[in-house]
């Protein structure tokens, strides 16, 4: 035999203790909602991993640099027993003109569920060498090995090489060969010998097929450097030291322009000791990918509080006003429901993409929780009002998300006006008449406990 005892709580504090064991389920649903957090970014670690895996195999980034005109020369020098020995240094020479045309067209690879952004480019560099600096590098012509003189060239991961690169040497054409002599001005790369006088005219052409991800940056070696870059790809990155002097972005294509002067960079146009760092003065595009699956995901989750929050300070102003009584383990039902809608975002996105995936994430969360709502209350005007706010706040989240540019202006601004709306409805709202209502309340089972009776 078992005797009900009902236990009634002060009527006034009947709200304030529910309101503290609201607050602490906000804080309890904490827990899954990190764990959904640590989910995704174990998701993006694998996507992340496995374009590592890809570019390995195709090529990483990309930095062409030169070309660069390397002169052989003699020099006598006095040892310390006051003998004369010949040895052989070397001279650099920029060119004075380089213009440098580039297309990139974007290959995408496919890898177990992920997309690897690629991409393969034809660039055209060419310019010239109006005359070489030997007076003002006070060599004489006649200690030139000019048999030796080379021409140089820089790619950062020579793997995207895919192609013969052709060299045009004042009309006749030959072909770069992999390596470089001992030089200061680059650590590796290609080179070719040419052809080259004192009077040092020389107009050059090098056709380059280069294959990388991410990034393609180009250094400005020429006196006068003028760039053009174009591409199929909507989400260009124009980056490095110099920004282009134009550009144009459409909905799937882009095109850039740079122009690049001596008095920019800091080395020379020509030197003979030591060394110039001349990667620093690269630029050019990352070829970006607009916020993807996973990162969206990430984003989302990050207003999963609240979701919870204000579903939970709903529930918590219903059961006020209309003197209703709702158990905790029903508040922490409805917010594991909320909480799931973001495992299933994350498993459906990387079959059917974000937007679809948060379409029907949402949907089934919606109906889910409005279908509970309506076994809780049983008030058609209640459910419909749930149902028409979480589908809003939904819908505003998304596009939240969207945005990438403004979304932090947009957040702060709905979530100002989600708590003007909260505030103007319970302005006139007697707290203290609801506690006494509720408390009172006949029909109070909250607080009714079962305990054995004596027998």
């Amino acid at each position: 035999m078992q005797l009900t005892v009902k236990t009634n709580f002060n009527g006034g504090n009947n709200m304030l203790i529910k309101g503290i064991v609201v607050g602490v389920l906000i804080l309890v649903m904490l827990i899954p909602g990190t764990l959904v957090s640590d989910l995704v970014s174990e998701r993006q670690a694998r996507q992340a991993d496995v374009v590592k895996e890809v570019t390995d195999k195709w090529a990483g980034n990309q930095v062409v640099t030169g070309p660069v005109l390397m002169l052989p020369y003699k020099q006598q020098i006095t040892l310390a027993d006051n003998k004369v020995a010949t040895v052989t240094k070397a001279a650099y020479i920029l060119p004075d003109e380089l213009n440098i045309q580039i297309n990139i067209t974007p290959k995408e690879k496919k890898r177990s569920l992920y997309s690897v952004m690629l991409y393969q480019s034809e660039s055209r560099l060419s310019g010239k060498f109006n005359m070489l600096p030997l007076e003002a590098l006070q060599i004489d012509p006649e200690t030139v090995v000019w048999k030796d003189a080379r021409l140089l060239m820089s790619v950062s991961d020579e793997r995207g090489i895919n192609d013969h690169v052709v060299l045009e040497w004042n009309g006749k054409t030959q072909m770069l060969e992999a390596g470089v002599p001992e030089n200061t001005a680059l650590k590796s790369g290609i080179s070719s010998p040419v052809e080259v006088d004192a009077a040092g005219q020389v107009t050059f052409a090098i056709k380059l097929s280069l294959r990388g991800s991410g990034q393609l940056y180009y250094t400005p070696v020429g006196k006068i450097t003028e760039t053009q870059i174009s591409a199929a790809w909507k989400d260009p990155a124009f980056d490095g030291k110099f920004l282009p002097v134009s550009s144009e972005i459409g909905d799937d294509k882009f095109s850039a322009r740079w122009k690049v002067l001596p008095l920019s960079r800091a080395y020379p146009q020509y030197w003979k000791e030591g060394t110039q760092d001349l990667e620093k003065a690269a630029f050019g595009v990352r070829l970006i990918q607009a916020v993807d699956g996973y990162s969206k995901t990430h984003r989302s989750v990050k207003y999963a509080m609240l979701f919870v929050a204000l579903t939970f300070a709903f529930f918590y102003f219903l059961e006020g006003i209309h003197k209703l009584r709702i158990h905790p383990v029903q508040y922490l039902l409805v917010g594991i429901a909320l909480i799931i809608f973001y495992t299933l975002l994350l498993s459906l996105s990387e079959y059917t993409g974000f937007n679809a995936a948060y379409g029907i994430a949402a949907v089934a969360t919606i109906t889910l929780v409005a279908t509970y709502v309506g076994g809780l209350f049983k008030n058609t005007r209640i459910v419909a009002g749930f149902t028409i706010a979480l589908t809003a706040l939904y819908t505003y989240i998304f596009l939240i998300i969207q945005s990438e540019d403004y979304a932090l202006l947009f957040g702060s601004i709905g979530l100002f006006g989600i708590m003007a709306v909260i505030m103007y409805f319970s302005r006139k709202v007697d707290w203290y008449a609801v506690s006494r209502q509720t408390g009172n309340t006949g029909n109070d089972t909250a607080g009714e406990a079962m305990v054995p009776a004596t027998e």
